[in-house]
């Protein structure tokens, strides 16, 4: 598969899932019949989290970046791949009506929930935007804070995510991750395989690789805790893990 048909195979599961409320997991029982609560709650989310914005949390994420995000009053805060909105919400509480959220999401469908979220639960600080985080519709030095949950390992081009969001951030701008990323290379057959493709496995990168990337565009970068579990609870014991870090300007 060339990078446009993989992007057409990501957005026709997400637009599913905007629609239909169904599962991102790459089959194989990986997640069982956990509700998105239950996953969210795996995930460090705590119950006030997850009842402050209900139709927003879809169990799309693979960690909580804004838990461990340095988020302040005033701050403009970037959501790569923002979903129904979920993140978006909680980081606003953390930025107060002082601060702006940002969120970019390549789904029109998924785009139309989180705006309808919006409404709903009157976030009058939180925008979304369509457009590919590959090209953000964002201005240069713009943003505060880049937080990104799940989504970087969709992208079939991270070195283009990685040097636009350098483009983005302000000088001494922080960039918050939790992502998917390999800790072996999978077969072939597996990095071909569509469900794992939109489960967030087939598209992601080995660990020394993805920080390479990162550095690469010009990123300090830490890593704040890594969950290996995750593999077991969701993935069918794939050799994956979910990478929390910290990168900046």
């Amino acid at each position: 598969m060339d990078a446009n048909e993989k992007k057409e195979i990501i957005k026709k599961k997400y637009q599913e899932i905007a629609v239909l409320g169904s599962s991102c997991c790459p089959g194989r029982g990986c997640c069982g019949d956990s509700s998105p609560a239950v996953l969210s709650k795996s995930l460090g989310y705590s119950e006030s989290d997850i009842q402050a914005v209900p139709d927003a949390n879809m169990g799309l994420g693979c960690g909580n970046p804004t838990a461990f995000a340095e988020l302040n009053p005033g701050d403009v805060v970037l959501d790569l791949g923002s979903g129904a909105g979920f993140d978006c919400f909680l980081a606003a509480q953390k930025v107060g009506s002082s601060g702006k959220i940002i969120g970019v999401d390549m789904t029109p469908e998924m785009v139309e929930k989180a705006q309808s979220n919006a409404r709903k639960y009157g976030y009058s600080n939180v925008e979304f935007r369509h457009g590919d985080i590959e090209a953000l519709p964002v201005k240069d030095s713009s943003v505060d804070i880049i937080i990104s949950n799940c989504v970087i390992n969709l992208a079939p081009d991270k070195e283009k995510v990685f040097r636009e969001a350098f483009r983005v951030l302000r000088p001494g701008g922080r960039m918050y991750i939790s992502d998917m990323v390999l800790l072996e290379d999978l077969p072939e057959e597996l990095k071909n395989d569509s469900s794992l493709l939109a489960g967030c496995i087939a598209g992601a990168v080995l660990k020394e690789k993805y920080l390479r990337l990162l550095k690469k565009a010009g990123f300090s970068v830490e890593i704040l805790s890594e969950d290996l579990d995750i593999s077991k609870r969701q993935y069918g014991d794939l050799p994956v893990e979910s990478l929390k870090l910290k990168a900046w300007v």
